[in-house]
């Protein structure tokens, strides 16, 4: 760089004779040497050019004139700080190279000038530095430093990485010896994260380090002047050039009469005590409750409250002094403005000069005695009566203004000149539904309706006068009422919608259907639009209040309007979850009846109608609705077994056996209903039905599934060789039928016969290579008699036939994890999500496999991966769960079963939760959604509904006991 050189050549002026005579023999030599090389000048007047170091900060150390001689004498100041070569630099954190001043000083002098000594010559590379770096430097001199610029860097690259890793060790050993502040505060800081509000609150303050007389500077000390200078200078006349305190009571004029007027006797102290008790009164009635009387004043912030009411501070007072000026100005200007009066008179009432409002806003009635804000202002601001007499006044200059009519009944406090108010109000202004409305309300029904009469002939296109009426008439009336009311207000939907409800309540239902079709025909006559989505919330607002015949008429009417012909199906699917999700469950019931009219033969229509009728109706409704659905769709097996089952679970097992028969009827040999009707009889005890059904199968639609039935009911049942026959039957047909091999070993291995149960695993894997069940099955037996190294193979050898299935590398994981390997066991787990980086049981089994600490950084990383996993969601609810957060854990629970309510183990682990921290509702509300939901998977669930004692369990019963076999040990 150009400063340096320009130092180094100054800096030994100093030394010796030598160099002084080098510098003193040419200005511009001097001056180019430190710059760039300068060229050759062509003409003297080049020789004006700007010097290179001029404008440059001068060199460290340098002193101006030192080199001639021309200073008198030399300080510290001027040489420069002394500095020790071992002394640190200023940079705190300097790299190795640069620490100290004595480096800095070896970095100069390598870049001082080149010394052409003989001793620095060398035969093969020559002088040390450069000869020519005073000459011109040409294009060809730019091309060979190029070239062997390129040659340096590809020299340089050869020893490049050995030299980078020197140099970091050497930073890093540096930042270890010096550390940076940020770095030895950097745990503190991480922990920072925990701190609560309360522990940052309570953090002592730093002590106060200056010294005692800095600390406690002494105050101005003020002393109560006495009375008796008061009453002197009272006498004398004489002029204060300060704001007296007292002024606050009344602004800034006199604080007390006779304190302007010299020589008019006697201070009354009395009379300054009595004015701060009537101050303090003041104060206090405008915070206490207005309603109960009851004081809420807050005795901390009462003193800044008060200080707050009144501007004490110069900067408040010059900016109203301000604001009178202008609303002064405005008020002259145009005295017949009323924003000007009024805002004057608000200002002063907020500057606690409450008189002077008064009189403003008066004044201001009388330039402005037709705006109705002036008056309602004025009415505002004056206390009762005075009010009365103003609003009185207003009337007389407006005789139409409704508000001030409102305003003067609002400021009457017995019911009876309320009333009185409004009538005349009326007389005057009878076109007003406002004043109409608000006089009703005072009144009793009888005297009501005789207004309300009144009140729609002077004000015919009110629908709400209309409606009142309406409801306070007997029947006949009413329809009368309603039908003029429709001839004032062709286009109002609310009258139809009210006569339809007046029928339906004096139960004159065939006329609601007709009154709402007649209504849609006369308001498109009127040229009304009919907007679908404003029909429908009337309809769930009738059906909230209870009119149901009138819901369903409207919905039927409108549901239709403005649906292309395909959206229909998917529309209205939509409005009957919307009509359910606002509870207005007969809007919905009335939209799937009208889609089924429309769609008769669509099964998924039906479903959604039963499932609706399931969840939000009666069984009665629900049989009904399934009667119908299996005469428009019989071949839709799912609706026959809803019935069915409905039946079933009413304990009427003829009717669940006649609905079964005749869904055979309509689908001869259909699997689901064989499996459906045995269900019943084993269910219901009677095995030989059962048998005899399934033997019937057997032969008219032999399945897979109807011979797996078959052993499982002779298995539960104790028949341990009919049930192995039988097996065997089934095999010979299904032979790549996974779960028969699965039962053949469990029943083997029920009876101890290790062997035989290893033998029929080992056959099936043969036929069916692809099922994780047997694999898993065949590894826990060699587990449970000891061979855990063949378990492992048998689990490698799985995973080599079937990549990417979770549960081989979880049961994997867990077998190391058994048997003690933790290392193993965490090595296999981080291969596992490797291979299926998306699997939710193996995510959710890695947060627990992580030491304490880590678990929550684990489930971060789980739901990054797997967002909407319900294995994961249940990982992060145990998480929370044994960090004892309760409410967290709940909310998470709740999130796992609303994803996923098939997910056994989410429930089973929600109710241990709510057994353990629950009360009994929330306990038995986890049981009774359990039982809605009837989760049918989960690995703790199907080890005990699918055990064999277990078999006739109903879905509570197996909940407690996953439940009470689950163990807090994460």
């Amino acid at each position: 760089s150009d400063a340096p050189e320009v130092a180094d050549r100054r800096q030994p002026e100093v030394q010796g004779p030598k160099i002084v005579s080098k510098s003193s023999s040419g200005g511009a030599g001097a001056a180019g040497a430190g710059g760039p090389p300068v060229m050759p000048l062509a003409s003297p007047l080049m020789g004006k050019k700007k010097k290179p170091f001029l404008g440059m900060p001068a060199p460290l150390g340098y002193v101006p004139g030192l080199g001639r001689g021309a200073t008198g004498f030399t300080t510290r100041s001027d040489i420069g700080p002394a500095r020790d070569a071992n002394d640190p630099v200023d940079d705190r954190h300097a790299p190795p190279g640069k620490r100290t001043v004595g480096d800095q000083m070896k970095k100069n002098q390598e870049d001082e000038e080149e010394d052409l000594n003989d001793t620095n010559y060398d035969e093969f590379n020559g002088y040390a530095g450069s000869l020519f770096s005073s000459g011109p430097y040409e294009k060809d001199d730019e091309e060979a430093d190029a070239i062997y610029a390129a040659l340096d860097k590809r020299m340089d690259e050869r020893r490049k990485e050995r030299r980078e890793l020197r140099e970091k060790e050497e930073i890093e050993k540096y930042r270890m010896e010096r550390p940076k502040i940020q770095q030895q505060f950097s745990d503190l800081k991480r922990k920072l994260s925990e701190v609560s509000e309360e522990e940052w609150l309570s953090i002592p303050e730093v002590g106060d380090a200056r010294n005692k007389r800095q600390r406690n500077p002494r105050y101005e000390k003020l002393t109560p002047v006495p009375d008796s200078f008061f009453s002197k200078h009272l006498k004398t006349g004489e002029n204060h050039t300060s704001v007296d305190p007292l002024q606050g009571l009344g602004g800034l004029s006199t604080p007390y009469p006779g304190s302007m007027t010299p020589g008019t006797g006697e201070l009354d102290m009395r009379k300054i005590g009595q004015a701060r008790n009537t101050l303090m009164d003041m104060r206090l009635s405008q915070v206490s409750d207005s309603v109960s009387g009851q004081t809420v004043v807050d005795p901390k912030g009462y003193l800044t409250d008060l200080n707050s009411m009144i501007p004490t501070h110069g900067g408040d007072i010059s900016d109203i002094k301000k604001a009178r000026l202008l609303l002064k100005s405005v008020r002259e200007t145009n005295p017949h403005h009323p924003p000007a009066w009024i805002a004057s008179a608000r200002l002063e009432e907020v500057t606690g000069k409450l008189q002077v409002a008064r009189n403003l806003i008066m004044k201001g009635t009388e330039m402005c005695p037709k705006s109705e804000d002036v008056w309602l202002e004025a009415a505002r601001l004056q206390p009762g009566d005075t009010a009365k007499a103003v609003v009185a006044q207003a009337v007389r200059h407006l005789p139409q203004s409704v508000r001030i009519y409102i305003r003067a009944a609002e400021l009457e406090t017995d019911i009876r000149a309320k009333k009185r108010v409004l009538r005349k109000a009326l007389e005057n202004v009878s076109k007003s539904v406002r004043l109409w409305k608000t006089a009703v309300e005072l009144e009793e029904p009888e005297d009501a309706r005789i207004m309300l009469s009144r009140a729609v002939e002077c004000c015919p296109t009110s629908v709400e006068l209309w409606l009142a009426l309406a409801r306070l008439e007997t029947y006949e009336n009413a329809r009368r009422v309603l039908n003029k009311a429709r001839e004032n207000i062709p286009t109002d939907r609310h009258i139809w919608i009210t006569a339809a409800k007046l029928e339906e309540a004096n139960l004159n239902t065939q006329m609601v259907d007709k009154i709402i079709d007649r209504a849609i025909t006369s308001l498109r006559a009127n040229g009304v639009e009919i907007n679908r989505e404003q029909w429908i919330q009337d309809a769930e607002e009738c059906d909230k209040a209870g009119s149901v015949a009138t819901c369903q008429a409207v919905i039927r009417a409108v549901i239709g309007i403005g649906i292309e012909e395909e959206d229909r199906k998917h529309t209205w699917m939509e409005d009957s979850d919307s009509c359910v999700s606002h509870g207005a469950l007969e809007c919905a019931r009335a939209i799937y009846a009208h889609a089924l009219q429309v769609f008769p033969s669509k099964k998924s229509v039906w479903l959604r109608a039963a499932y609706f009728e399931k969840n939000n109706g009666t069984r009665e409704s629900l049989e009904a609705l399934l009667q119908r659905a299996v005469a428009h769709c019989p071949k839709a097996e799912v609706l026959w077994l809803m019935g069915a089952k409905s039946k079933w679970l009413a304990e009427d097992v003829p009717a669940a056996r006649s609905i079964l028969a005749l869904a055979f009827q309509a689908n001869p040999n259909s699997e689901e209903i064989w499996l459906a009707a045995v269900k019943l009889e084993s269910e219901n005890n009677e095995y030989e039905r059962a048998r005899r059904l399934l033997a019937k199968a057997r032969s008219s639609a032999p399945t897979a599934r109807v011979f797996m039935k078959s052993v499982k009911l002779e298995w539960v049942l104790g028949n341990i060789d009919a049930a192995q026959e039988l097996c065997t039957e089934a095999l010979k047909h299904y032979e790549d039928f996974p779960k028969l091999w699965m039962m053949r070993g469990q029943i083997e291995e029920q009876g101890e016969n290790m062997d035989k149960a290893r033998e029929a695993y080992n056959q099936g894997l043969k036929k069916c290579p692809h099922s994780g069940g047997l694999w898993l099955l065949l590894s826990r037996l060699e587990e449970r008699v000891g061979q855990l190294t063949r378990a492992r193979a048998i689990l490698e050898k799985a995973r080599l036939k079937n990549p990417q299935i979770p549960e081989l590398w979880l049961e994997s994981v867990r077998l190391e994890f058994r048997a003690g390997l933790k290392n193993i066991s965490n090595t296999l787990m981080a291969k596992a999500l490797q291979e299926c980086p998306n699997s939710g049981i193996l995510w959710a089994e890695a947060v627990f496999l992580e030491a304490r600490p880590q678990r929550k950084t684990k489930s971060v990383d789980a739901l990054k991966k797997c967002e909407h996993d319900p294995h994961v969601l249940l990982a992060v609810a145990k998480l929370f769960w044994s960090e004892r957060k309760i409410s967290k854990a709940r909310e998470w629970f709740l999130r796992t079963v609303k994803i996923e309510p098939d997910l056994g183990d989410a429930w089973a682990l929600f109710y241990k939760f709510e057994l353990q921290h629950g009360t009994e509702e929330q306990q038995e509300e986890v049981r009774k959604r359990c039982e809605n939901a009837e989760p049918r998977h989960g690995e703790l669930w199907c080890a005990e509904s699918k055990h064999v004692l277990n078999w006739q369990k109903k879905t509570g019963e197996i909940l407690a006991g996953v439940a009470g076999k689950i163990k807090n040990t994460f």
